[in-house]
């Protein structure tokens, strides 16, 4: 048994499974419809696969050793983070006879879920980082590193859809009104303060 690539597997699942922006907008969009949920979910999984690829090209020590574009992708992705979170503020104190959020079409899912994923600008640095301390030494780097990418993504393919599905089982009480905007406002509070961390972080270093 290779013991790396277990450990790896371990620190992996650890890193996808601490909720964040990506579990965020999936409980979100899992909450207006399963299929929103599920789209969210490939969504942000496809995000994974960029990182991932761009971690094996070696595009994420460029973001690492170019502070300007580092900026820039924090910025893209602090803005749209904090959009996401002004949306779910603002249905949240909207007024709504109809339970339940926002309806949200499958493809809108999508497009959230690999936004969130692929402009998070810690991604592509924290791959960089920690992909290689699985690479045994002389062992060569590319199909090592490949299918070390290939397992993050498999995992996110693993976590998100399920708790996707779980939220839609739980749904039929936190769809109802008040439970709908009690979820949107700590939704929105939550990529809120993910989003200025974001921005600030660089701040307190």
């Amino acid at each position: 048994m290779d013991a790396q690539l277990v450990a790896f597997t371990g620190v992996a699942a650890g890193m996808i499974a601490v909720p964040g922006a990506d579990f965020t907008v999936v409980v979100r969009n899992a909450l207006a419809s399963r299929g929103a949920g599920i789209a969210c979910a490939v969504g942000v999984a496809a995000g994974l696969l960029v990182h991932s690829a761009l971690a094996v090209a070696g595009v994420a020590a460029v973001l690492a050793a170019v502070p300007a574009l580092f900026w820039a992708l924090r910025l893209l992705g602090a803005g749209y983070v904090l959009y996401l979170a002004c949306r779910a503020l603002r249905s949240a104190a909207r007024a709504r006879p109809a339970a339940g959020p926002e309806p949200v079409a499958r493809r809108g899912g999508l497009r959230e879920g690999f936004l969130t994923n692929v402009l998070n600008p810690k991604a592509p640095v924290t791959f960089f980082s920690v992909l290689p301390q699985f690479v045994p030494d002389g062992s060569p780097a590319m199909p090592r590193t490949l299918l070390l990418a290939a397992i993050v993504v498999a995992l996110g393919l693993l976590w998100f859809p399920l708790v996707a599905l779980m939220v839609d089982r739980l749904g039929g009480w936190l769809r109802g009104p008040r439970a709908a905007r009690a979820v949107e406002a700590v939704s929105g509070t939550a990529l809120g303060a993910v989003g200025l961390a974001l921005l600030l972080e660089p701040l307190r270093a």
